[in-house]
């Protein structure tokens, strides 16, 4: 199923929050943590808890109602809290539940929260005694390449895409590491990521493999964290004196099709089932809601598990054509001075990766740039900014957010 939006009634991020990322070990517990990033959020924006009517909060890892548990450390208004679970994809999702309750006229004021506390280690099922969701992908993948139960089983989907990218154009199993080396001297500019140790080439292609052409420094590390956003109305921004300037300009989200199982022709395309087709109709269902196209994208947080990742992203969001992300990336046409900056805070893979949170804190990188407030990282000029959240399962949320210039701002 798909669905999109080109809000017919604006809809404006108005306040943004995040803590720092932290290893597994050194962070506070979810509660601090979710309850920290929505009141940055709310200070942000500069609007008390009681004026928000609806929370949507995203977590993978905790129980039911975790959700109050944090918000309960902001405040009890008695306001409707909706707990979202969605893997990778949580915190978007989240955040697109908020932006279509207020779209929608339901409410005027929305928070959307997302967190993670994370353990050590790979990530793993909770549950042992049921089917597993992730099942008839994991059997897609034995059936096309095997299994290692040595390896983390994320890292044999997104690696096998990456192989599977290497049979059909070639390039070199280092392209992937370029990107990891980017990504890093993107963190150092960012102090709320938990990596900002600037690595070399040779230092990321010398860590140890992990599978097909990823090595430990091409793959995002267990993360703990929090993120929030506030979205409102245009009437409620402007009868509350709050800043306009990022609007959700569209979004979509989209689950598998049978393109992610097809097996025809001797096998599946890894790519698929770790959700390009998803990523390619979310995007195209965007940019046509907009009325714009890749090209004209600023600066884009994009969903960078692993390198692997990253790089047909770059491909299904359009950002360069099939076949040319090893000159995209060779050419840095995805850093500053380039084409479009991509994961300008240092991406899950050196921003780290709290599942339920990473999603808010794209949208917290992206309103930040937007407002010309992202110091050492700012993309000068942009107006334009393109989020992409992944989750296997499966789900894909694309955000589109524009900068609104004063003219804007006095016709809305």
């Amino acid at each position: 199923m798909t669905t999109t939006s080109s809000p017919q009634r604006p809809v404006h991020v108005v306040g943004v929050g995040m803590i720092p990322f932290t290893k597994p070990g050194a962070s506070e517990p979810y509660t601090v943590m979710g309850a920290r990033a929505a009141r940055l959020a709310l200070d942000d924006a500069r609007l008390p808890y009681g004026e928000v009517q609806q929370a949507y909060v995203g977590y993978v890892y905790g129980d039911s109602t975790a959700g109050q548990a944090a918000l309960y450390g902001v405040g009890l208004s008695g306001i409707p809290v909706f707990n979202v679970n969605n893997n990778c994809s949580t915190g978007s999702s989240a955040l697109f539940l908020a932006r279509q309750a207020v779209e929608s006229g339901m409410v005027e004021c929305a928070l959307a929260l997302g967190f993670e506390q994370m353990q050590p280690g790979a990530l793993k099922s909770q549950w042992g005694d049921r089917p597993s969701p992730m099942q008839r992908f994991a059997d897609v993948m034995t059936a096309h390449q095997g299994y290692l139960p040595e390896a983390p089983r994320a890292a044999q989907f997104f690696g096998g895409a990456g192989l599977d990218y290497m049979a059909q154009y070639g390039i070199r199993a280092d392209t992937f590491g370029r990107i990891s080396v980017k990504a890093r001297q993107h963190a150092a500019r960012n102090p709320l990521a938990v990596f900002r140790q600037t690595l070399t080439l040779d230092e990321v292609m010398a860590s140890s493999p992990v599978f097909g052409p990823l090595t430990r420094f091409q793959c995002c590390p267990p993360t703990c964290g929090a993120a929030a956003a506030v979205v409102c109305s245009a009437e409620f921004a402007q009868r509350h004196g709050l800043d306009r300037t990022v609007v959700i300009a569209a979004q979509a989200m989209t689950t598998d099709r049978p393109s992610t199982f097809e097996t025809e022709g001797g096998g599946c395309d890894m790519r698929r089932v770790v959700g390009y087709d998803m990523t390619a109709s979310a995007a195209q269902q965007v940019y046509a809601s907009a009325g714009i196209g890749p090209e004209d994208v600023d600066v884009v947080e994009l969903h960078d598990c692993f390198t692997a990742n990253e790089l047909i992203t770059y491909e299904a969001l359009g950002l360069t054509a099939p076949g040319t992300a090893e000159r995209f990336i060779v050419d840095g046409d995805n850093t500053y001075g380039g084409k479009v900056v991509t994961n300008p805070s240092g991406g899950l893979l050196s921003k780290g990766h709290p599942l339920g949170a990473t999603g808010l804190a794209q949208c917290y990188e992206l309103t930040q740039q937007l407002r010309g407030r992202a110091e050492q990282r700012q993309v000068e000029g942009a107006r334009l900014a393109l989020q992409h959240n992944l989750g296997l399962g499966g789900a894909c949320v694309v955000t589109l957010y524009q900068a609104q210039t004063q003219a804007q701002k006095a016709a809305a």
